[in-house]
């Protein structure tokens, strides 16, 4: 039987994305958090928040690096995947990842708001990228995102959303 490791989720940048190369793979990873409200059988309104770490590789950790701010609200989607290794004291550790296959920026006007962003064209080419709904496939191989290249997709294999 086949099963499936499908994981959607909508939340908010806890950070700016940690960027790591392996013998020149990219890869990016950020904490993402997720609220849920509901109300408590006394009627009271309770957030929630639950902690992700999301992993992005290859074009999609270029992508991530360029765009990705703390705060940024995001659509994800991706596979769990879990990962064990030996702490320096010899301690088993075992951490649950999230694994993104593609992502959407979801905020709006964030490059308005966003002091990291530091010219008008990049500015631009994320507005862009906001309005057009693209979304990037991890298997797609990025060698340099740009305002240039943005929007002829030439680098990019951009799928409508």
């Amino acid at each position: 039987m086949i099963g499936v490791n499908k994981v959607i989720l909508i939340g908010n940048l806890g950070k700016d994305p940690e960027i790591v190369m392996f013998d020149n793979v990219k890869k990016a990873s950020f904490p993402l958090a997720t609220t849920e409200q509901y109300k408590n059988h006394e009627g009271n309104k309770i957030d929630e928040t639950e902690w992700h770490n999301i992993v992005c590789w290859r074009g999609l950790a270029d992508v991530a690096d360029k765009f990705l701010k703390k705060s940024m609200q995001v659509y994800i989607e991706g596979k769990l995947k879990s990962r064990q290794w030996e702490d320096k004291d010899g301690n088993k550790r075992r951490t649950v990842e999230v694994v993104a296959e593609n992502f959407k920026i979801l905020s709006r006007n964030y490059s308005q708001n966003n002091n990291n962003i530091n010219s008008t064209s990049e500015a631009s080419a994320i507005e862009e990228f906001n309005t057009d709904n693209f979304s990037f496939d991890t298997d797609a191989q990025i060698a340099d995102i740009s305002a240039e290249n943005l929007d002829n997709g030439s680098q990019a294999k951009i799928l409508p959303f």
